[in-house]
């Protein structure tokens, strides 16, 4: 399993992931929370994709989202909690390999 060598979380932008094998993948904030691995989140994906016009839930702050800190979970994953109050989601290395922007193009 390929690890992380370094984590860079830019609360603004985005997290930027150095990974052991020399690549480099950048998670815009946005899209961090809109694939977050929570049950809730999922669930809207899922959603989303059976019907586009699915509503959306209420309850977005104003204001830009932003990441507000993020902690590591053990040595398989990250956690970052949202300026939505959003803070359900563990992304581990194995997850986040797999929503890279860069490889789901």
């Amino acid at each position: 399993m390929d690890s992380p060598r370094n984590l860079d979380l830019q609360k603004d932008s985005g997290l930027t992931v150095s990974w052991a094998d020399g690549r480099r993948s950048f998670y815009p904030i946005a899209y961090l929370r809109r694939m977050s691995p929570s049950a809730e989140a999922r669930q809207l994906r899922e959603e989303l994709a059976k019907n586009p016009l699915t509503v959306l839930p209420a309850g977005r702050p104003s204001g830009p989202l932003v990441a507000v800190d993020a902690e590591l979970v053990g040595n398989y994953a990250i956690k970052i909690r949202f300026s939505d109050g959003h803070e359900t989601g563990i992304f581990s290395w194995e997850y986040l390999k797999e929503i890279d922007p860069e490889r789901r193009t």
